[in-house]
């Protein structure tokens, strides 16, 4: 995991709860305890929980997958879509549209809107060859389904996690994800309901500094993570690449041999033209009939 303490942990401000008069129960066990009428979180069961969603964040981009950061609270719109562009992954940090997962088919049909737009307006935005007053409001549409669907223009099917800050806020983005079986990493604060939530990171969920704190652990997990699955890929090519130039040399020494044997046999016809001369002690017996003509002068 990046080089976290218990110290940057507490100078950041993660232990900083809600009041005493605002908590949710299930919270129960990572709280420390009271001061001031303010709930202190555990900072040790926080570097265990952070731990955990960092391990989770490799393993997941080590295997190819992607997450969606989702954060439409004001202190978290900024940190998100850095985190997303960053390490290559998807964000909502405006208003997340009910149905953006799971109506996502409908989505899409608006995603191409956006870039149907964007072809409109050309690479310098100036709209070439359209009217002014439709390139005005060919305009104002782009601008409008760019901040709520450009961050996740590029993405095609389900992303393979999602990390949430304010689970509060977003519940409708924590409901759609686990009606579809996406695993959720969230920044849990002590007024907040932690079921349903699969890497619970317990700690302050309106600190700026806290936001962004918990949002670089699992972005430099991603990265690495990524990096992994790159050179796996890469090396799987090399490998077979290899076994493409080996196969074609090993067919032909294959091959090579059978052929020897067929030119081998071809001398096994030469016995057939021996058995030829065989036909000469039947010369032999015809002179031997010639001393009968000789005794024929003897009679005489």
């Amino acid at each position: 995991m990046a080089v976290i303490s218990m110290k940057t942990l507490f100078e950041a401000g993660v232990h900083f709860g809600h009041k005493t008069q605002k908590w949710h129960p299930k919270m129960k066990e990572y709280i420390y305890g009271a001061k001031a009428g303010i709930y202190i979180i555990d900072l040790r069961q926080t570097m265990g929980k952070l731990k955990e969603a960092y391990e989770y964040a490799f393993n997941m981009s080590a295997s190819g997958g992607k997450i969606l950061f989702v954060g439409t609270k004001y202190t978290a719109q900024e940190i998100m879509a850095n985190a997303a562009k960053k390490s290559d992954n998807y964000f909502v940090n405006l208003r997340w549209l009910g149905g953006m997962l799971t109506n996502f088919n409908t989505i899409k049909q608006s995603i191409a809107k956006l870039k149907k737009y964007e072809e409109m307006a050309g690479s310098d935005g100036s709209y070439p060859g359209v009217l002014k007053k439709e390139a005005v409001r060919a305009e104002k549409q782009r601008k409008k389904l760019e901040a709520v669907l450009g961050g996740i223009r590029d993405m095609k099917k389900m992303p393979a996690a999602m990390f949430v800050v304010d689970i509060n806020r977003e519940f409708i983005a924590i409901e759609e994800a686990k009606k579809l079986g996406i695993p959720i990493m969230a920044i849990v604060d002590t007024n907040c309901d932690p079921r349903g939530i699969d890497y619970v990171i317990p700690g302050n969920d309106d600190s700026a500094h806290c936001i962004e704190l918990f949002t670089n652990v699992i972005t430099t997990a991603v990265i690495q993570g990524r990096k992994s699955y790159e050179n796996k890929v890469k090396s799987l090519k090399q490998q077979e690449a290899t076994k493409k130039k080996v196969a074609p040399r090993s067919t032909r020494e294959a091959a090579k041999p059978a052929a020897k044997p067929a030119e081998a046999k071809a001398p096994a016809a030469k016995p057939a033209e021996v058995k030829a001369p065989a036909a000469k002690p039947a010369e032999a017996k015809a002179s031997a009939e010639k001393p009968a003509e000789v005794k024929a002068p003897a009679a005489e």
